[in-house]
């Protein structure tokens, strides 16, 4: 796996490709967080947080967990990895977008897929 900085600036490459009325409201910008952070729901080492779309009274921001990355795509080439990223980053800035317009339709497929996950369980040892 690439070491942080190097990961800082491929997310910086990445966010350079977008146009700026994306960043329109996004005063806390896009950054890096060392952490791995395993979803809440995970049935172990299966499900991490790759990024997040955050709001509080401060502001909007776009967080990248780099140590989720570590975990689930440590062993990918740069340009896989980078792939991996762009497709981060534009889930959080659509995430951005939607919530600026008042739409919700990512956050519902997200909840989809959440629970397609959580059916995937193994029900009683089955």
């Amino acid at each position: 796996m690439i070491d942080i900085d190097r990961f800082g600036e491929l997310l910086g490459e990445l966010v350079d490709e977008l146009p700026e009325e994306f960043f329109d409201e996004l005063n806390l910008g896009v950054r890096v967080d060392p952490a791995a952070k395993p979803h809440p729901e995970s049935r172990g080492d299966d499900l991490y947080i790759l990024g997040e779309y955050e709001t509080s009274p401060i502001g909007n921001g776009i967080v990248i967990y780099y140590g989720s990355y570590e975990r689930l795509y440590g062993d990918l080439s740069d340009s896989a990895l980078k792939k991996e990223l762009r497709a981060t980053l534009r889930h959080e800035f659509r995430h951005h977008m939607e919530a600026r317009a008042g739409e919700r339709g990512l956050e519902l497929q997200d909840e989809r897929d959440l629970q397609e996950y959580r059916d995937s369980a193994p029900r009683n040892g089955r």
